[in-house]
């Protein structure tokens, strides 16, 4: 997009992450692969974005290393878009979005989905900025060591 300001060149990580992966489009596109969603119009479907968008924030998570598009499992000419590693590593971002959400923008008894282990069936401890020796951490016991620019 011409003259779109890029944050790439900023010293601090979360507004090159910003960058990236800021906007709402891009962060349901990750959460529904997460879920297992692959397709374009799938994607499209589930979430009531316009097609040129979808196609616009799709080609952005590729350039970006964070889905891959591969031929479809299912032998047909369509392709599904897969989290890389990269994408993967975005985990626990997304969970700690949805945990701040439950605490903060559901009722007590407002339905909600869930997250849960698959393997115990179990909600997900809340997620915590811990120390080295486990000590919690939060805004007044760390610091952001900023650079001269």
């Amino acid at each position: 997009m011409p003259g779109k300001i890029t944050l790439q060149a900023e010293p601090c990580p979360v507004a090159r992450a910003l960058d990236v992966i800021g906007d709402r489009w891009s962060l349901l596109i990750v959460r529904n692969a997460f879920d297992g969603m692959g397709r374009f119009g799938d994607f499209q479907k589930g979430l009531g974005i316009a097609k040129n968008i979808l196609s616009d924030r799709l080609h952005k998570l590729q350039l970006q290393g964070i889905l891959e598009a591969v031929p479809a499992t299912d032998g047909s000419a369509y392709q599904d878009y897969v989290l890389t590693a990269k994408g993967e590593a975005l985990f626990t971002l997304i969970v700690s979005l949805r945990q701040w959400g439950e605490e903060y923008l559901f009722d007590k008894n407002e339905p909600r989905s869930l997250l849960l282990e698959k393997q115990s069936g179990k909600a997900i401890p809340k997620m915590e900025a811990r120390s080295a020796n486990g000590r919690k951490l939060n805004a007044s016991n760390t610091l952001v060591r900023k650079i001269d620019r």
